[in-house]
This record gives structure tokens, sequence and C-alpha cells, in this order.
């Protein structure tokens, strides 16, 4: 019952109706262009949201901008390189793979690459550092050491 209750509540609390209604274009060709728009751009507020999905307001006002865009005529890449040099390329969902950006796009899989070698390293150190530590035999004398040890 709990189970029912978390997904209802979830999906009441989905971000796919934040688009209000009074944003939606008459004309369904534009309309789809801008939701297509609308979900390539980051909310500058929520940062993980595209606006598309997004409830807050700026979110709100990038949606009412792009849908202006579209209907003054603009082509979707004009309009998203009208966002973009308003906001920056940090509006961007995924932001282009150049320049100083490839730095970026390099570096999660250089330092998973990184962590995974020394993991592989530590435990090869670490498995053949138990190798040497396991416990001898004793010999002759020491054993005399510990019976004397033990009568006393």
């Amino acid at each position: 019952m709990r189970f029912l209750f978390i997904i209802v509540l979830t999906l009441i609390a989905s971000p796919s109706f934040a688009v209000e209604p009074n944003e939606i274009l008459a004309d369904e060709i534009l309309e789809e262009r801008a939701r297509i728009i609308s979900k390539v751009l980051r909310c500058p507020v929520c940062q993980n949201e595209s606006i598309d999905e997004s409830s807050a307001s700026l979110a709100a006002d990038l949606r009412l901008l792009v849908r202006e865009r579209l209907t003054a005529g603009d082509s979707d890449k004009q309009v998203l390189n009208f966002v973009v040099e308003r906001y920056g390329e940090f509006v961007l969902l995924a932001p282009s793979t150049s320049g100083i950006n490839i730095v970026l796009w390099i570096a999660a899989p250089v330092m998973l690459l990184i962590g995974l070698i020394f993991g592989f390293v530590f435990i090869r150190s670490r498995s053949k550092h138990a190798d040497r530590n396991q416990e001898l035999p004793l010999d002759s004398i020491e054993k005399e050491n510990l019976k004397n040890i033990l009568n006393e």
C-alpha cells in the first residue's frame, strides 16, 4: 500500500506538466519546435531540468522567449544561439564539445580510468602483501623458546 502511495505521489509531482496552457502556441508545428528546443535548454534555477520540465518562473520566461522568437520567424538554431548569447553556454543541457568544453567532456572518463587503475594497483599490492604475511612454521629454536615461556 505504501509503495502504491509513493508511486501516486511521484506521478502527481511529475514535472511533465510544467508548460502552462497559456504558453502553448496555436500553430502545432511551431509548438512542437518550441517543445523540442525547450527540452535541450537547462533551467538556470533548477539546473538539472530542462525549461520544458521546470515550473520555475525563469523557465516559464525562457519558454515564452523561445516561442516569441519562433513566431518572429527565427530558425531553431537562431533561437538556441540567441538564448546562449543571452545566458551563456551553461543554459545548454549538453554543451558543445569544442574549445575548453572538450576538457570537461574528457575529464570524467579519464578520472574514471585513473580511479580504476589505482584501485587495481591497490588491490593487487594488498593481495601480494597478504601472501608475504602468512604464518611460517616455527623452527627448533623458536619451539624451544616457546616451551620455556609456557613452562614458566
